[in-house]
């Protein structure tokens, strides 16, 4: 049985603050883990949780991966933008143009992310969360399509995206050129599997797709730490 995406996490400095930050700005439900730990919830049940996990680390440049939300119309991405200012987020310059036509934001533990203008094709049929853009090579697109088994959406000039056969989010990687990675990723994949489905052969073909175990992180015994072909950390939890 294949891994599912269960979870984005991230690695905050204040957890319960970047939880409400998220949920209100979302809308998703806020919950507390049976393992102490704080997620929101989609509101229809589907796709993947966003995790908020304690981390040390203090950030240093931009993450290797953001989320881009879309907008129905301009008046959207505006409200959009005032929802994010008025609990608590902030404009921040990563290089955009004057002329885009993007909003870049960063949330109150300095995560980037961006409102995309209306009109955006290639983000109309994800809904309010429309990707998770990430930093990566073509290499490490094919590895998630054959990880998570969503097929391929984008696959041209290095650039790849994946999203789900039922839908939803899409997860693209830019392709190179990469920047180096320096430390843990503020943002990692948590997969699970199906209670009754074999941990062990789901490591192992993560594996035989490109993936390398790691000592690295959270070794609490109940996920499997693992590093894809970039370098950037996921987890694959035990079945229940």
């Amino acid at each position: 049985m294949t891994s599912q995406l269960f979870a984005i996490c991230f690695n905050a400095t204040r957890p319960p603050d970047l939880a409400r930050f998220w949920s209100g700005f979302l809308g998703w439900e806020l919950d507390a883990g049976q393992e102490g730990d704080l997620a929101i919830l989609p509101p229809d049940g589907k796709g993947f949780r966003i995790r908020f996990l304690p981390g040390r680390e203090p950030k240093t440049g931009q993450n290797r991966a953001h989320f881009d939300l879309t907008s129905a119309s301009p008046e959207a991405q505006a409200r959009t933008v005032a929802r994010a200012l008025e609990l608590g987020g902030s404009h921040i310059d990563v290089g955009q143009l004057p002329e885009e036509g993007h909003v870049v934001l960063a949330d109150p533990d300095g995560n980037e992310f961006c409102v995309i203008e209306a009109g955006n094709n290639f983000l109309a049929d994800t809904g309010f969360v429309g990707a998770l853009a990430c930093d990566g090579t073509r290499e490490v697109g094919h590895f998630w399509s054959g990880a998570l088994r969503w097929p391929l959406v984008w696959d041209q000039d290095q650039e790849t995206a994946i999203q789900s056969p039922d839908g939803g989010t899409k997860i693209t990687w830019g392709g190179p050129p990469v920047a180096a990675k320096t430390g843990t990723n503020r943002l990692h994949f948590e997969l699970a599997l199906p209670a009754g489905a074999d941990w062990e052969a789901e490591v192992d073909r993560l594996v035989s797709l490109g993936a390398t175990r790691t000592d690295i992180g959270e070794g609490d015994g109940v996920r499997a730490l693992m590093l894809d072909p970039d370098g950037n950390e996921f987890s694959v939890r035990r079945p229940r």
